[in-house]
């Protein structure tokens, strides 16, 4: 039998049945909390971890946290309250804003920046992105852009040199860890849990913030492709406005799409490509399946390689001199 994208149709009541019943024994009995804080984002991910909390807790003992800031999209927030309203949960606004502005996140980014566009100013209506160029460009060179738009609309794309890039993705990071940081608050103060909502694409090609988005009690949709995430949504009755939302970063003051900002192609076809890799299915075999060449598809299980070597320090936990077996869930009887 030839292969085919089909490979990654799930029983959908199955799956929901297995995540309820695991969150149910994780949270309850491994974790011993009483219910589930998810930060919402709009995006398809986190209102599917939603919706299986909601279905595995009950609706009393859900809370979705919204955290907006300065470079937000102003449709996160409303389709955020659009899902807490669908599926009757409580819901908690926290604006990130002030907190980002004092630690200096927004400083620190418009210095970076400036030393590649000196005239680059937030405050007079500058924006901009990062990206990286199309896998198939067969001379591409997997190297990050930044993308900055003036406030008349010209946009200009550059290089930045390693220390400049390195400062506006830490200062970056600091929007998903205090993000984080307030999740982490609400689930103290109620004895929750918190929901990481990383899909099996992300999780795999580290497209997380270590002790940001990456950190979390529980991760209910780690093993599954983004393409199945999205049959969830649909099987759980995710509004379709979300279910037809492209996946973004939200990060960045000019929009952009999860593709141009880090993975190689649009998310059905890499789920397909990091299937393909992950059961050795050939190049030329997963080229047939998506209408792309053989060429093409070895570039993106090189670049899924890639990825993995380059951000095996994010999957990584803290490093002991020696074992402290005493505290191990064995020994705990857990």
């Amino acid at each position: 039998m030839s292969f085919s994208t089909d490979v990654l149709t799930i029983d959908c009541a199955e799956e929901v049945r297995s995540i309820e019943e695991a969150l149910r024994e994780q949270v309850g009995r491994t974790l011993r909390r009483k219910g589930i804080v998810v930060g919402v984002s709009g995006g398809i991910d986190s209102s599917v971890v939603t919706a299986l909390a909601v279905r595995s807790m009950g609706c009393e003992r859900v809370v979705a946290l919204f955290m907006p800031e300065r470079d937000s999209s102003p449709a996160s927030l409303e389709l955020g309250k659009m899902l807490a309203t669908h599926f009757g949960i409580a819901a908690v606004i926290e604006d990130m804003g002030p907190t980002l502005s004092a630690v200096g996140c927004y400083a620190r980014q418009d210095a970076a920046i400036r030393t590649v566009f000196p005239e680059y100013e937030t405050a007079k209506g500058w924006t901009c992105k990062l990206t990286l160029p199309s896998i198939l460009d067969g001379d591409r060179i997997n190297v990050s852009q930044l993308t900055v738009r003036s406030p008349e609309g010209k946009e200009r794309t550059s290089r930045m040199p390693p220390d400049a890039y390195r400062q506006l993705v830490a200062a970056t990071n600091f929007k998903q860890r205090m993000r984080k940081m307030m999740e982490y608050y609400h689930a103290d103060r109620l004895g929750y849990a918190v929901a990481g909502t990383p899909n099996r694409l992300e999780y795999d090609q580290g497209f997380f913030v270590k002790q940001g988005d990456g950190a979390a009690d529980v991760k209910p949709i780690a093993h599954l492709y983004k393409t199945q995430v999205y049959q969830l949504a649909e099987y759980l009755g995710v509004p379709k406005v979300i279910r037809e939302r492209p996946p973004t970063t939200d990060t960045f003051s000019m929009e952009q799409t999860q593709e141009e900002f880090y993975f190689a192609l649009p998310y059905d076809k890499m789920d397909v490509c990091l299937y393909g890799k992950n059961h050795g299915v050939p190049a030329g075999d997963v080229a047939k399946a998506l209408g792309m060449t053989q060429t093409q598809i070895e570039r993106v299980y090189h670049d899924i390689d890639s990825k993995r070597r380059t951000t095996h320090w994010l999957h990584t936990q803290p490093l002991f001199v020696q074992p402290v077996p005493e505290i191990s869930l064995e020994n705990r009887g857990l």
